[in-house]
């Protein structure tokens, strides 16, 4: 576990795209996680300023969260995954912090809505709550509890409707 209490964060640059693609890989036990980081580098899902990096003292990326368009129903949205940590640096705050950053920078944009599929432990800390409150679903079977919607605007509720993920996701 790395020493840090503050990470820096920022978007990813060009040169970046190995050490993500390592962290990826690292974090996940297939590469399937990885390819479609990739996959949704080249599609028109893609928001450059979204895909946000952990890094080290070094400025080495050590952790990654994305972010990329979907859509609930009509209401466009955006999608967190992955979020990959380098296992030397888990459970340190990299992650959390590349997720409040990609979070922030979504907002600063005037993105209002993110849904992420994960562990229903997590991602409540990051203010997700389950998407089925709202009417969000999906077109596949999931654990109600590992759907999870955000609101970027505490004052606007997300939209009823099922998710439209980008192809790259082949659902």
């Amino acid at each position: 576990m790395s020493p840090h209490t503050e990470w820096i964060t920022r978007a990813e640059t060009p040169a970046d795209v190995p050490a993500i693609r390592k962290i990826v890989l690292a974090a996940f036990e297939t590469p399937g996680e990885a390819d479609l980081v990739d996959a949704l580098r080249a599609d028109s899902s893609w928001i450059p300023e979204l895909s946000i990096v952990t890094v080290d003292d070094g400025d080495r990326p050590v952790g990654h969260a994305l972010l990329t368009r979907c859509h609930i129903g009509q209401t466009p949205a955006l999608c967190l995954a992955p979020v990959a940590v380098l296992p030397g640096h888990q459970r340190s705050g990299a992650g959390g912090a590349a997720i409040r950053a990609a979070l922030a920078q979504a907002a600063a944009m005037g993105e209002r809505f993110v849904v992420v599929l994960g562990h229903p432990g997590y991602y409540p800390r990051f203010g997700f709550g389950r998407a089925s409150a709202h009417g969000i679903g999906v077109s596949f079977e999931v654990p109600d509890e590992a759907l999870m919607a955000l609101s970027l605007d505490p004052a606007q509720a997300p939209p009823a409707g099922v998710i439209r993920y980008a192809a790259p996701f082949g659902i």
